[in-house]
């Protein structure tokens, strides 16, 4: 089992101008981790991250566009996956961190903790669908998440996080949406 913070901390150290599509619990510890113009956080939208991503990823070809997802929210709009897997972006990376719990929500368990997600990845058309459990696994792998032609699914086997109110405000802001618009017109 990974720590998610740990494992943000090294993916950020490889991000240079990847849109990061982040929600939830992955997006209140991606933004502790890396606060920058190209994160997008999606408001109100449990479950559609990865659909957020999608949008972006077809509209921004030349960009990678990566979701840091939870296998909660993922549950919420799994058809997602399919959608994913008959599109095909090549610039598209979906990294679910699988704790077995719809964490944001209280902690409460999805309802089969041993999900194979990246069997669904696959059996929804996304070839390269893995399942990491290690650290430094996950840390060999970031390169080629990165670059790889996608659509690249990873199920980042991780420990379960802190619970508790969060604060959403600046995060959906105002101020942060617009930085993010100005960031996409720049190139």
């Amino acid at each position: 089992m990974i720590d998610r913070k740990q494992a943000w901390a090294a993916l950020a150290r490889h991000i240079m101008d990847e849109i990061v599509v982040a929600t939830y619990s992955s997006a209140t510890d991606w933004i502790a981790t890396v606060d920058r113009p190209l994160n997008y956080f999606a408001f109100g939208a449990m479950g559609l991250a990865s659909s957020h991503a999608l949008g972006l990823a077809l509209a921004r070809p030349d960009k990678r566009v990566l979701v840091l997802d939870g296998d909660g929210s993922l549950l919420m709009n799994l058809g997602t996956l399919v959608t994913i897997g008959a599109v095909a972006p090549k610039n598209f990376t979906h990294i679910v961190g699988h704790n077995g719990s719809y964490e944001a929500n209280g902690g409460h368990p999805i309802p089969n903790r041993q999900t194979d997600f990246a069997g669904i990845a696959r059996s929804s058309g996304i070839a390269k669908a893995q399942r990491i459990d290690q650290l430094a696994d996950f840390e060999r792998a970031i390169p080629g998440l990165l670059k790889d032609e996608g659509p690249l699914f990873v199920d980042l086997m991780i420990e379960q996080g802190e619970l508790g109110p969060r604060s959403y405000k600046d995060m959906y802001s105002r101020t942060r949406r617009e930085a993010f618009r100005q960031a996409l017109q720049a190139g």
